[in-house]
């Protein structure tokens, strides 16, 4: 009978358990990214390291109702909540763009209990801008 072959791990230190290990966060970073199209919320440690992120398209918004400021708010919701129970107490704010779902977001992470130090809107300015395209000719 021919002898079995055994299996070799992929893994140099041999370890089993999932890499999804939960940490103790304390103070944490909020990124709201708010576009036409949809809103992205982004929670990051301290360090800027990602902990958890969830957007409206994730939340089981299609299609045009990924923009609209419900589905914002049910996505800084569905992020929230994961970070609460991993220990957040404080954080800070970042939010960024020009969508509808700025606001209800930012009412989202308010009303969900966590301390906020600061709320910074950090959507990029042109200081005048790229070139305009050249004058048309007909």
């Amino acid at each position: 009978m021919a002898k079995s072959i055994p299996r070799i791990s992929s893994r140099k230190d041999g370890r089993l358990r999932s890499r999804k290990t939960v940490r103790k966060i304390l103070k944490g970073v909020i990124h709201v990214q708010a576009s036409f199209h949809n809103t992205i919320v982004t929670v990051t440690d301290v360090r800027g390291r990602v902990v958890y992120w969830s957007s409206a398209g994730t939340s089981g918004f299609k299609g045009t109702q990924r923009g609209t400021p419900f589905a914002a708010q049910t996505a800084a919701k569905n992020a929230i909540r994961t970070v609460m129970n991993q220990g957040m107490l404080r954080a800070e704010v970042l939010i960024k763009g020009p969508g509808l779902g700025r606001d209800a977001a930012l009412r989202a992470i308010r009303r969900s209990g966590i301390l906020l130090t600061f709320v910074r809107d950090v959507t990029p300015m042109p200081h005048n801008g790229c070139r305009p395209p050249k004058k048309r000719r007909v």
